[in-house]
């Protein structure tokens, strides 16, 4: 589906921050990025009290507007916003909801806060990222540090893109082969 004239309109406002462009902005969009939150967590079995889901909402947007809408101006039109806007809230989510689980457990489906600095937890860091960079070996050249700068640096596709030299639609096939690889090898790279 191509760029509406409603959305172009929209994005122009935004970007030209125009008086009430952004609030017309997240009225519009809403909906879809509280849609996309609660599918995301759905589908990594996540549950989300409704501060979580706020939270993340919250976070969506703030990208969105991060560095004078970088993410915004980076939209070329060559599908819907509503899609493009699905593909950056699910990425922003899914970090968001890795992060959480690294820096949390699990405690009866929900995502409880762990207790920071305790002698154990900051053992099992230091245990779990050397499983990673042990794992990170098995990989050869590019491959490596794309899954080191996703998962240890947390850039984003776009970052990597532009540091490794490769399009941006490249970097998530290549997380995905990787994965795989390092799933066969003995570790998933997306557990906390």
């Amino acid at each position: 589906m191509a760029l509406s004239e409603i959305d172009r309109n929209l994005l122009k406002r935004c970007l030209q921050r125009k008086p009430r462009a952004w609030e017309d902005f997240a009225d519009r969009f809403m909906g879809l990025v509280v849609h996309v939150v609660n599918h995301t967590a759905q589908a990594r079995s996540v549950r989300l009290t409704a501060e979580d889901r706020d939270d993340l909402c919250a976070e969506v947007f703030l990208t969105l507007i991060r560095d004078d809408y970088a993410v915004l101006r980076r939209f070329r039109g060559q599908s819907s916003l509503a899609t493009y806007l699905t593909v950056i809230a699910r990425r922003v989510v899914v970090k968001e909801i890795l992060t959480r689980k690294s820096a949390a457990r699990l405690d009866n489906g929900g995502i409880v806060r762990s207790v920071p600095d305790t002698q154990q937890s900051v053992e099992q860091r230091i245990e779990d990222a050397e499983e990673v960079h042990r794992l990170l070996e098995s990989l050869q050249g590019t491959e490596a540090q794309v899954v080191r700068m996703y998962h240890l640096e947390g850039k984003n596709y776009y970052e990597i893109s532009v540091a490794v030299g490769l399009s941006e639609n490249s970097i998530g096939p290549m997380l995905s082969r990787a994965r795989a690889k390092m799933r066969k090898a003995g570790v998933n790279p997306t557990s906390g």
